[in-house]
C-alpha cells in the first residue's frame, strides 16, 4: 500500500520526466541570412546553400534551422536585420551583398559570420589574412571586384575603337571604389575612355541610362554588385531598349537575356561556404579557416541577345566562352 506521501512524491517525480527529457533535447542550431534583395531573387543562392548542407550531413527542418533577413536592395538596412541576428543567438550568420559582412562584423565578434563577397577582404579589414582569418570571420571570396577590369577589356573587344565605355556603379556598395580604380588603371592601358554613371536605387536607372545615351557610349560595363544582380531584370530590359552590348559579372545575366557575363559561378560559392558552415556547426572556428578563393571563372554568352544588337562576337572571344546561349 502506497502511502500518501510516497504517492505525492511519485506523481511529482512523473511529471517532472517529460520536463527533464525535454531540457536534455539538443537545440537545432539556426543558420542566420544576412542579404542584399529579396528571398525571390535570392532563391537561387539559398537552394545551392541548402544542397551543399545536405551533402554535409544537415537537412533543413531536421537538424538545422534558416532564418533570413533580406534587406530590399538598402544596404542602410543592414545594421537593423544584423541586430535582429544577434539578438536571435543565431549559431551562425551567412552574409553576401554590398556592406553585408561589413556591417555583420559590426554587430558582433562572437557569433561566426561567413561570407560570400566580391572585396578585399583583408583591404577592407574582414580578415587578417586569407591563411589565417583570426577573428569570426571566413569564407568565399568571389574576387568580382578585381574581375571589373577584365569585363572592361572584353568590351573593349566588342565595340567599334573610338567609343567610350559605360560603367555602371553602385556608390553604396564599399566595394565601389576600389573597382572603380581597377577599371581607371585598366581603361587607361587600353587607351579605352569611359564614362561613369551611378545607381543606388531602381529609380535611378533611367537617369543612368539616358546619360550614357546622350554621351553615345559603345558599350556597357555593369559593376559587380548585389544590388545589381537582384535587379537584373529591368537591367537587361534598359540596356536592350537603348540596344547597349552590357557585361555583368554573374551567369544569371546572360540566362535571362543580357548579352554576357565573366566572373565565378554564384551558387558554386554558395555551396562552397555551405562546407564551411558545416564545419563551423561541428565546431571549428572561422579563424581557423582559410578563406576559400575561385581558381575557375566563366564567361557566358547570349548569342540571341547578340543578334538582336546586330553584333558580332569576334572568333576569339567565342573560343574562350564556357556556355553559349543559343
Amino acid at each position: 500500500m502506497i502511502r500518501r506521501r510516497e504517492l505525492i512524491t511519485l506523481l511529482g517525480g512523473a511529471a517532472a520526466w517529460p520536463l527533464k527529457a525535454r531540457a536534455e533535447q539538443p537545440t537545432i542550431p539556426v543558420i542566420g541570412f544576412l542579404l542584399t534583395g529579396s528571398a525571390d531573387t535570392s532563391a537561387f543562392m539559398v537552394a545551392a546553400f541548402r544542397e551543399g548542407l545536405r551533402e554535409a550531413g544537415y537537412i533543413e527542418g531536421q537538424n538545422v534551422v534558416f532564418e533570413g533577413r533580406w534587406a530590399g536592395d538598402r544596404y542602410d538596412r543592414f545594421p537593423e536585420l544584423a541586430s535582429e541576428l544577434v539578438q536571435r543567438k543565431v549559431a551562425l550568420i551567412v552574409v553576401s551583398g554590398g556592406s553585408a559582412p561589413l556591417t555583420a562584423k559590426a554587430a558582433t565578434t562572437t557569433i561566426p559570420i561567413l561570407f560570400v563577397w566580391g572585396g578585399d577582404p583583408v583591404k577592407m579589414g574582414l580578415v587578417a589574412s586569407i591563411n589565417q582569418p583570426g577573428g569570426n570571420v571566413s569564407g568565399v571570396n568571389i574576387l568580382v571586384n578585381v574581375l571589373d577590369s577584365k569585363r572592361l577589356g572584353l568590351m573593349h573587344e566588342l565595340i567599334p575603337r573610338g567609343h567610350a565605355i559605360g560603367i555602371l556603379l553602385n556608390p553604396s556598395n564599399p566595394n565601389s571604389s576600389p573597382a572603380l580604380r581597377e577599371m581607371q588603371e585598366a581603361a587607361h592601358a587600353l587607351g579605352q575612355p569611359i564614362e561613369v554613371v551611378n545607381a543606388s536605387s531602381g529609380s535611378d536607372f533611367e537617369v543612368a541610362f539616358d546619360v550614357l545615351a546622350q554621351r553615345r557610349v559603345g558599350g556597357l560595363v555593369v559593376a559587380a554588385d548585389g544590388f545589381f544582380l537582384s535587379q537584373r531584370d529591368q537591367l537587361i530590359a534598359r540596356a536592350a531598349r537603348h540596344s547597349l552590348p552590357a557585361i555583368y559579372h554573374q551567369r544569371e545575366f546572360p540566362q535571362s537575356g543580357g548579352l554576357m557575363s565573366y566572373g565565378t559561378n554564384l551558387a558554386d560559392a554558395f555551396r562552397q561556404v555551405a562546407t564551411l558552415a558545416a564545419r563551423t556547426l561541428k565546431g571549428e572556428k572561422p579563424a581557423e579557416m582559410p578563406v576559400i578563393q575561385p581558381t575557375k571563372f566563366e564567361l557566358v554568352i547570349n548569342l540571341k541577345t547578340a543578334k538582336a544588337l546586330n553584333l558580332d562576337i569576334p572568333p576569339g572571344v567565342l573560343a574562350i566562352a564556357d556556355e553559349v546561349v543559343e
